[in-house]
């Protein structure tokens, strides 16, 4: 009876430590069943999603892509922005935030969203065809960041911009733990490798920065 008993919690440890071994791959994965932390009632007035747009130029009528769109907080004030002329290129690598995503859209009535299952290394945006892509809070998930970018880069149009928007290391406001966030030199190395030209950065964030790229052309 001992053995046994042994036996079996030999086969639960071994189960609960390749669990552990299998969340520690995918640490960074923001959990879906969490959606709801990323809604509150004041993340318009610490977001700024008017001002975050603004610096990155989306106008009426433009293609752009929300990278790492979670549940679509920034997808449905990116279709807004572009009308029904635009397209909103709303991309995850997780399948359970793209079913939040079409939910809140059919909600919203919005007709200018497309949804795009990407991959840890590709987020398999259409080439050559966006007049923006916004990172909101996804760089510090990405292994590979300078693969990551240069898909990205790959899929704007000539003049196209990228933001990146992270949380600072100060300690203040909400966001991950300090271990999950990234220096924004850090951002701007992996950027510059990847062929993107940091055109400027902005400081009207409270609780983020926020890094507005371009693509070279040369």
């Amino acid at each position: 009876m001992t053995r046994v008993f042994t036996f079996i919690l030999v086969l639960l440890m071994s189960a609960g430590s390749a669990a552990a071994q299998d969340r520690a791959g995918h640490g960074r994965l923001f959990p879906p069943e969490d959606l709801g932390a990323l809604e509150g009632p004041d993340r318009d007035a610490w977001q700024k999603p008017e001002q975050v747009m603004d610096a990155l130029g989306i106008a009426e009528g433009a293609r752009v892509a929300d990278l790492g769109a979670g549940g679509g907080w920034f997808t449905i004030r990116l279709a807004r922005r572009v009308g029904p002329n635009g397209i909103v290129y709303a991309e995850d690598i997780q399948p359970q935030m793209l079913e939040s995503i079409k939910r809140r859209v059919e909600r919203e009535q919005l007709q200018n969203v497309r949804s795009v299952l990407g991959q840890p290394e590709d987020p398999n945006l259409p080439p050559g065809e966006l007049d923006a892509v916004l990172i909101v809070d996804t760089f510090n998930a990405f292994e590979q960041p300078v693969v990551v970018l240069r898909h990205v880069r790959e899929s704007l149009k000539p003049g196209g911009r990228v933001g990146i928007i992270e949380y600072t290391k100060d300690g203040h406001g909400p966001g991950p733990d300090m271990a999950d966030r990234v220096d924004p030199e850090v951002v701007i190395d992996a950027a510059a490798a990847a062929g993107l030209h940091l055109a400027r950065r902005e400081d009207f964030l409270r609780y983020q920065y926020m890094l507005v790229f371009e693509k070279r052309t040369s």
